[in-house]
């Protein structure tokens, strides 16, 4: 891979980083945010249809000839505060295509406005709906990126607590879990990470998300104090390049210990939440397959179909 694939995720942050200043406004930040998916090459051959998901407004992303009966719940990151269904529209469709299912992006509730756990809540909220809506959970995969894979996790955990059936898999990539943030890599990486290297901002996200009242050690905020067990196969992703790193590892670590299948890829030099680049940048595009090769077996689609997914 050249340099400038490689890097084109990084350019894009910093240059995001030059627009985000001390004491902007929340609206204003997010304005800016709202650009993060801009750095994705558009997937193609893919359909968006935006819905209500028991209230939840949600967006269909529905690959050429995909199979209907099975869908990747793809949770949003930025932070619980920022980012949107739009901007990770273009990632997510990727994974999809490549998987040859539809995806849903729900627009769950963000913080200050809404803290924790009302994220949560509206992640199970549209799972139940899909589940209400005929699919079966052996032929539901979850994903997310960076504070949705955090809730990737988190959603599961609250969907047992509810007995509901569990999905088949989960796919967090660059999760954010650790509300402590106490990860050796969030000093080690931090003038390496171009996006979240700044310790004052991860405590702002951390109380923006939990407020005044929130606990860092709730298990259904920060999943390493979560007991695992019984959860499905996860497959981790991560770039050795961010302050998250750790985050990974640790999350990977625990559902081990809890008897949980768990896969732990580190993609050396890469940032966080690196799968952005996909369609750009062949270690996103790299990413996406093996994600793909991955799940598919998991939500019962022969992995040789490569024609189905468009690749």
């Amino acid at each position: 891979m050249s340099n400038g694939q490689a890097d084109v995720v990084k350019a894009h942050f910093e240059a995001l980083g030059r627009e985000i200043s001390p004491g902007m406004s929340l609206a204003h930040w997010r304005d800016v945010v709202e650009h993060y998916g801009d750095v994705t090459g558009e997937p193609g051959g893919v359909d968006y249809l935006e819905v209500e998901a028991a209230g939840v407004p949600a967006l269909w992303v529905v690959p050429k000839g995909c199979a209907q009966d099975r869908v990747v719940l793809c949770l949003h990151g930025g932070g619980f505060a920022t980012c949107s269904i739009y901007t990770h529209r273009k990632m997510f469709a990727h994974l999809a295509k490549e998987m040859g299912v539809r995806a849903l992006i729900p627009g769950f509730r963000r913080s200050p406005e809404h803290p924790h756990p009302a994220q949560v809540d509206d992640a199970v909220v549209v799972y139940r709906w899909l589940l209400e809506e005929g699919l079966a959970a052996d032929r539901i995969a979850f994903a997310g990126d960076s504070a949705g894979g955090g809730l990737a996790v988190t959603a599961m955990l609250l969907a047992r607590a509810q007995g509901l059936p569990l999905p088949a898999a989960s796919m967090p990539l660059s999760p954010w879990v650790d509300m402590e943030a106490g990860g050796e890599s969030m000093v080690a990486n931090r003038d390496k990470d171009a996006l979240l290297n700044d310790a004052q901002m991860t405590q702002t996200l951390i109380g923006m998300f939990l407020g005044e009242d929130g606990d860092v050690q709730d298990p259904y905020a920060n999943p390493l104090y979560a007991d695992l067990t019984g959860l499905p196969p996860m497959y981790i992703q991560v770039g050795g390049d961010e302050t998250l790193l750790d985050d990974a590892r640790r999350l990977a670590e625990h559902a081990r210990k809890a008897g949980v299948e768990a896969r732990l890829d580190v993609f050396e030099g890469q940032q966080h939440t690196f799968q952005l680049g996909a369609g750009r940048a062949s270690q996103a595009d790299e990413a996406i397959r093996r994600l793909a090769g991955w799940a598919r077996p998991k939500l019962g689609l022969q992995d040789d179909a490569t024609a189905a997914s468009g690749g």
